[in-house]
């Protein structure tokens, strides 16, 4: 037998029911030097370097002041990644970066990607878990979603240069104006 409810028992079994919340009550000591020392998170440590973060939320960041150093005396601790596709790479990218295109960056970092196959299409090794790596994009969003999907697949020393491509391209820019501002050529004695 095919019985219908009326349409305002329907209404009424849709409708959340109320709830309601009791007041909590904490109690608050007087601070005291234990309590009030801030102790960086393992988040915002960067062991070997001093990178910070300035957000509450969000990948850790890394400034230009501090990136630029590391670009002048690359090592292998620390890997400076380029997100951005391949024709804008081509374009020009911050020096002693490489290439790991966002569109393929989840599926080459998972851990079933091969380390051989990885090699062959962007001429660097497959970074290992605990590698330090540096993350940029043009402008900071896809570095930032990088940093995210990297330590999805297990990489957490990961960071956010946010300023990004054009960050660096403004800043290299007023480097070379002062440079060239204080400059005295032979010619000018």
């Amino acid at each position: 037998m095919n019985r219908t409810l009326p349409l305002r028992n329907i209404l009424r079994a849709a409708t959340p029911l109320r709830t309601t919340i009791a007041p909590c009550v904490f109690s608050v000591a007087a601070p005291t030097p234990a309590r009030t020392a801030r102790v960086p998170s393992a988040a915002q440590v960067f062991v070997g370097a001093r990178f910070k973060t300035t957000k509450s939320w969000g990948p850790p960041i890394v400034s230009y002041e501090e990136l630029k150093p590391l670009t002048e005396q690359p090592t292998d601790d620390i890997l400076i990644v380029d997100v951005r596709e391949n024709d804008e790479v081509a374009l020009g990218s911050i020096p002693s970066a490489v290439s790991l295109p966002l569109s393929v960056l989840k599926s080459h970092l998972s851990p079933t990607y091969n380390a051989g196959t990885f090699q062959k299409e962007h001429a660097f090794a497959k970074p290992l878990p605990e590698q330090k790596m540096v993350f940029f994009c043009r402008s900071g969003k896809r570095s930032a979603t990088a940093c995210q999907l990297a330590d999805e697949a297990g990489y957490k020393n990961v960071r956010n240069y946010e300023g990004s491509w054009l960050d660096w391209t403004r800043r290299e820019k007023e480097a070379d104006m002062n440079g060239a501002a204080g400059y005295k050529g032979d010619d000018d004695d």
